[in-house]
């Protein structure tokens, strides 16, 4: 796919508890999708995530994305040397912008705000509660 920016000021504050970025980051993914990439692996290298691995879906590939990239302090992520099956399903990435709500974001890009779930159900491992999006993050948002 290749590099996706991000803002670098919003996110999950996962750093400085401990653990290098990379370790942060591939433990956050792990955590959010287990057992769905193999041999992952991230290096940090001034606010730029590279990402590798196999993964078993094209979806588990944009959300190892978003979730590397949806962390305060990376402003980029290379899923270059991530590998995954063809992509399945027609999705394209929103980012937030203030006043947003999954049910505005619905109406905006899918014609109808009662399928917020829907990108809800999409973005589970970004988002932990759909009445908390922030401006900034970057959301899948599947083709209906």
């Amino acid at each position: 796919m290749g590099v996706f920016d991000f803002l670098g000021t919003v996110g999950a504050k996962i750093f400085g508890k401990g653990k290098k970025e990379a370790e942060a980051i591939e433990d956050l993914i792990n955590k959010d999708l287990p057992g769905k990439i193999q041999n992952l692996k991230a290096e940090f290298n001034n606010g730029t995530v590279s990402l590798s691995g196999v993964c078993d879906t094209y979806a588990t590939r944009e959300k190892a994305i978003l979730l590397a990239g949806n962390v305060t302090g990376v402003t980029k992520v290379d899923d270059d040397k991530l590998t995954s099956p063809p992509k399945e399903e027609q999705t394209q990435f929103y980012t937030v912008v203030s006043g947003d709500s999954l049910s505005k974001i619905a109406k905006k890009l899918m014609g109808d705000g009662n399928k917020w779930p829907k990108i809800f159900e999409a973005n589970k491992e970004v988002i932990k509660n759909p009445d908390l999006i922030y401006p900034g993050q970057q959301l899948r948002i599947p083709k209906v």
